[in-house]
């Protein structure tokens, strides 16, 4: 049974708090954000599995999973599917995804990020960044037809990180502004 608090995602605020199963490479396990603490968190959002659009974000992903790693970032998915059905996707179409694919068949997690569709019962595309002490520094929510870059996804953590201000096209390795 997932779990997760009123709240609604803002910027700038404590993410919400969240418990769900989760499929974890070939495993079901109980995911909690709190597991996460002193990390930074990507959480995305995406529609449904067995679809077209999806698969090719969440591959993306998954091949830069290391790198999201170098920052001291972990890698969480999540959609309104089952476990059994993110082991059922998964295990067949895309073995090489290591992170936690989290549940949310009672839509409390994707309500609290404001991603859920109601009339649909399917989630958004939602990006969500959130630091080492649990502050959203970042979201983007997106149509379902429209997939997400993962290189910006990972421009916009790095800018986060140096904690200066950061220009527009800024990329790693270039200068913050200075105040």
């Amino acid at each position: 049974m997932e779990q997760c608090c009123c709240q609604v995602a803002k910027v700038g605020e404590k993410a919400p708090e969240f418990s769900a199963e989760a499929y974890v490479h070939g495993q079901f396990k109980k995911v909690g954000l709190k597991d996460y603490k002193g990390k930074w968190v990507l959480l995305f959002f995406y529609p449904l599995d067995f679809t077209f659009v999806c698969p090719t974000e969440i591959k993306g992903f998954a091949s830069k999973e290391k790198e999201f790693d170098k920052l001291n970032c972990k890698v969480l998915a999540c959609s309104t599917d089952s476990v059994h059905s993110h082991k059922a996707w998964f295990g067949r179409d895309m073995p090489e995804v290591k992170f936690p694919i989290l549940s949310d068949m009672n839509h409390a997690i994707s309500s609290a990020y404001d991603v859920l569709l109601e009339e649909k019962g399917i989630a958004l595309r939602g990006t969500f960044i959130i630091d080492p002490d649990g502050i959203l520094q970042h979201m983007v929510i997106s149509s379902l037809n429209v997939g997400r870059s993962v290189d910006e996804t990972l421009r916009v953590l790095q800018a986060l990180q140096t904690g200066g201000l950061c220009p527009i096209e800024w990329k790693p390795g270039q200068p913050t502004l200075k105040v």
